[in-house]
């Protein structure tokens, strides 16, 4: 690593120090994001209402020195409300761009799956592409540019499930859950005198976060972990269990967010403990069970633990060579 990556480091702990002030145990939940983030990468957050969810983005926002934006997904809002729409002004008979949300650093979907998918699909090429189309024109989005998408998994009236194109473009999916009795009781005691969030400051700044991305990059993997992670995706489109198998975007995927997890480990190089722990919230929702699976109680998540467990572990690499 370089010596800037040195000073950043303690910045990076920092960042999860203050998600641990407001997310009483939800420390994997908030190392997670940063991976994504540190990956260029998106998240979907799926878990029931009250877990802390939006607090996690907010939190995280907070964080960071960057532009946060905030999208309360209904039923009515229009794809415009999302990238924004021009607007004719008479004075200098010109079109002017009025951006929308979706222009921020770090951007709240929330209750992603309340709209329509014409609405849904606004993000998609955003997400993508890092740049939207309006009125025939391409709009670059901000550098570092992060979704972060919540759903309710329990209510399906009224709701839009997002498309396997769109699941795809999400490089983590996760879950919270609910916090211990433990945890609840001290999550109650930090609020009784105002909310932990408000002595968060940020500690990163936008073009710190950039660097960091850009070390990111250089992170070393060793083409028997790639091999290691093709394997495992491999596995994903032979399995008896799957009707549609990872595609080759999610074994990219799945080499970023381990490069991204050896970083924030202070490493220069990526080991398979690295894929192997990300391997479930990276993979699981770009596959699509068979029926008699989904009858019999298996789910995405038990078929990757079955090929993390059978597929051959490749030999780790000699540092010193």
């Amino acid at each position: 690593m370089t010596q800037q990556t040195f000073l950043y480091q303690p910045k990076i702990s920092e960042v999860l120090k203050n998600m641990r002030k407001v997310m009483i145990g939800k420390e994997e939940a908030a190392m997670l994001s940063l991976v994504a983030l540190l990956a260029k990468g998106h998240v979907l957050l799926e878990d029931v209402p009250g877990v802390g969810k939006t607090m996690l983005v907010k939190t995280l926002a907070k964080s960071l020195d960057c532009d946060f934006k905030r999208i309360q997904f209904t039923p009515d809002l229009l794809p415009s409300d999302v990238t924004g729409v021009s607007i004719y002004n008479p004075k200098s008979m010109e079109f002017e761009f009025r951006p929308g949300p979706i222009l921020g650093n770090i951007v709240l979907a929330d209750e992603i799956n309340r709209t329509s998918p014409k609405t849904q699909s606004a993000l998609l090429e955003g997400m993508e592409e890092t740049s939207i189309t309006v009125d025939g024109n391409t709009v670059p989005l901000s550098d570092p540019f992060f979704v972060m998408a919540t759903q309710n998994p329990i209510e399906y009236e009224g709701t839009y499930p997002l498309p396997e194109a769109q699941l795809d473009r999400f490089l983590i999916k996760m879950k919270m859950g609910y916090p211990t009795a433990k945890q609840e009781m001290e999550m109650l005691s930090r609020t009784s005198n105002g909310h932990p969030i408000e002595g968060i400051s940020a500690v990163l700044t936008r073009e710190e976060l950039v660097g960091l991305q850009k070390e990111v990059l250089d992170v070393y993997v060793d083409r028997t972990v790639n091999r290691y992670i093709i394997d495992l995706v491999t596995g994903t489109r032979t399995h008896d269990g799957v009707y549609l198998g990872v595609s080759p975007r999610g074994s990219i995927a799945l080499m970023k967010a381990a490069k991204a997890y050896a970083f924030i480990h202070d490493r220069d190089y990526v080991v398979p403990d690295d894929v192997q722990f990300m391997a479930p919230y990276v993979l699981s929702h770009r596959m699509i069970l068979t029926s008699e699976a989904r009858f019999e109680g298996q789910t995405a998540e038990s078929i990757i633990d079955s090929l993390l467990s059978s597929t051959s572990i490749p030999v780790k690499r000699n540092i010193s060579e």
